[in-house]
């Protein structure tokens, strides 16, 4: 015969019934429900092997939707870092550009400019500015909640007391992406070149010219140059957007609490892998222009630790429960970094709560 693991058939569910027993079962201790008979004998230590042809269920597949807690992760820059935001080698500068057009520059002279401000312009001179590098060192940090899913398998091996012991594996898929904004201040190295617009009557500005090689031309070399260190400030966005896949497998023990409730508990060790980009989106102003400077650093890393669990079951039918489950799930630290900037997820404290569904077989 079947233990009161399954229910009958004539069973029925009830929503609000299965959440005030879950409540009931988290704020009571197991002690005070009474257990049903099983095959183990709950005067006796000792363990007993399940039989291999027992009408019991002793396996389990569950699958469910997850939530991941108190994840963190910890935002680092420290020395000096080129700009991707221009390109001075093609003409294009911060707040202007000066190109080849369609002509190839016939006589040293371009189409294909524009500059950004009126402030740029004065007595016959046209500047533009590029910034090449700045040095910053700051930090900072960010945690937040995250939805994934996770899946179960496991079994049970032999009986003790009122308890079925096994094993479980299990596996969690969680996407996360945790920013943090940041403001700071810096050392910023800038260039500037200096054009003659002698004889061209000037386009106020904002002003894009095109590469068609008619309309007013200006030197495709710069008068002058210079480089010029300023203080600045850099603000952003720094970001993880990483996947988090986690693996665990330890023993589990189960025991039916009442006729429509069950329990388990399960602990063991956990590894993971992390995998996705550490991200950074930064404006660099100083000198009266700005620069963008963006990009991002790719890695995989190891993770590993231990886990703690429980669940609640709700027996809808024979084969079929509602579960609720919680899981702390301590692991180390994934790291990205590259050319002074560091992104390091922070997972020694992190809390899951799940709900789905366990099949019984």
């Amino acid at each position: 015969m079947p233990t009161l693991t399954h229910l009958s058939k004539k069973a029925r569910f009830h929503i609000p019934g299965a959440w005030v027993l879950v409540c009931c079962v988290l704020g009571v201790a197991a002690a005070a429900w009474a257990q049903p008979d099983v095959d183990g004998d709950p005067k006796s230590s000792a363990f007993i092997r399940v039989p291999s042809d027992t009408d019991d269920w002793t396996r389990h597949f569950r699958i469910g939707a997850l939530v991941g807690m108190n994840i963190s992760a910890k935002f680092n820059e420290s020395g000096l870092f080129n700009m991707s935001g221009n390109n001075v080698a093609n003409g294009i500068y911060d707040n202007g550009y000066v190109r080849e057009d369609q002509t190839g520059n016939a006589g040293g002279y371009t189409s294909y400019w524009g500059y950004n401000n009126a402030s740029q312009y004065s007595a016959n001179s046209l500047t533009m500015q590029a910034t090449t590098s700045y040095s910053t060192s700051s930090s900072g940090s960010q945690s937040g909640i995250f939805p994934g899913v996770e899946m179960a398998y496991g079994d049970n091996l032999w009986y003790w007391k009122h308890a079925r012991v096994g094993w479980e594996l299990g596996f969690g898929l969680l996407p996360i992406d945790i920013s943090e904004n940041s403001t700071t201040a810096g050392e910023v190295t800038q260039s500037t070149f200096t054009y003659n617009t002698g004889g061209i009557i000037m386009p106020t500005a904002p002003y894009q010219g095109g590469p068609s090689g008619v309309g007013p031309l200006l030197p495709d070399s710069p008068s002058s140059t210079s480089q010029t260190n300023s203080i600045g400030t850099i603000s952003g966005t720094h970001s993880l957007d990483v996947m988090l896949y986690t693996l665990r497998f330890g023993p589990s023990f189960y025991w039916d609490m009442g006729e429509h409730v069950g329990m388990s508990l399960g602990a063991g060790p956990a590894v993971g892998l992390v995998s996705g980009n550490y991200k950074y989106n930064e404006t660099i102003t100083a000198g009266g222009s700005t620069a963008r400077n963006a990009g991002q650093i790719g890695a995989t890393d190891f993770v590993y630790g231990g886990y703690v669990n429980a669940a609640v079951m709700y027996h809808v039918q024979d084969n079929a429960d509602i579960y609720v489950a919680a899981q702390f799930m301590p692991m180390s630290s994934a790291n990205f970094s590259s050319g002074g900037r560091e992104g390091q997820l922070d997972l020694k404290g992190q809390v899951y709560l799940s709900v789905g569904i366990n099949w019984p077989f």
